[in-house]
């Protein structure tokens, strides 16, 4: 299942750019998050290591991006996260990757939750504004989620006429992935982004999704409270190396 997931999640948050180097996706996207501008290993290769690392740090190097890996405990080759640590690449943002059967949910409709099947500059701007983000990163957030293939949905839970969380879902292969699940940081501690996942989690069993799968860094304790309250459990973790 993790390798499914990892490759469900490359097309629910996809790059502006791929390459494919003997087995590695190396992806590409101004920098904006590093879940769309690293080195994700995910497939055997036959080229020597240092050879490999070797051509993908020139890669990098004409794009102006420093060479981030997305390490797993089935990356390969097996002794890859050795020998970049060994190499002095540091470890970052050890995230947790968690699942969810559906079978047994019975989330309700939330009428104060809308949802768009299209981004839209609303919705750009409230998740903007609720993660800070600079406008060179808002317009890759915007490309990036004009590029997203599967079905998907951009959700706003709307209190009191002011946006106050959001979040994407997206469906493929009978999972429905959540990300960038955020609430205002004006308004969090009120259970809003529980309603918010709940409703998510509604919509992609409408879309026939048998499991749900999201990502969350482990330092952030109110997230990962909040996702096993909810019955999510840790099907696997990943983290990134960087020079």
């Amino acid at each position: 299942m993790q390798n499914l997931i990892e490759e469900l999640s490359l097309n629910a948050w996809p790059a502006l750019q791929t390459v494919l180097v003997d087995g590695w996706v190396l992806r590409f996207a101004k920098g904006y998050t590093k879940r769309a501008n690293s080195i994700n290993p995910l497939y055997p290769s036959t080229l020597p290591l240092e050879v490999k690392i070797k051509t993908c740090e020139e890669i990098y190097q004409k794009q102006n991006l420093p060479m981030v890996f997305k390490i797993t405990s089935k990356s390969t080759p097996t002794n890859l996260d050795d020998h970049l640590e060994r190499s002095g690449y540091q470890l970052l943002s050890p995230t947790s990757v968690q699942i969810l059967r559906l079978e047994k949910m019975n989330p309700d409709h939330d009428p104060a939750i809308v949802a768009s099947d299209r981004s839209t500059e609303e919705w750009i701007d409230q998740y903007s504004r609720m993660n800070n983000l600079q406008p060179n990163q808002i317009e890759t957030l915007t490309l990036i989620l004009q590029k997203i293939v599967p079905e998907h949905r951009l959700f706003t839970l709307i209190e009191k006429g002011t946006a106050v969380a959001c979040g994407l879902a997206v469906v493929q292969a009978g999972f429905v992935g959540l990300f960038d699940v955020v609430t205002d940081p004006s308004f969090r501690r009120r259970g809003f982004g529980a309603r918010l996942v709940d409703r998510m989690l509604l919509w992609g069993k409408q879309q026939n999704a048998k499991m749900a799968y999201l990502q969350v860094i482990l330092d952030n304790s109110p997230a990962i409270n909040l996702y096993q309250k909810i019955g999510f459990v840790e099907e696997y973790q990943y983290w990134y190396r960087s020079l």
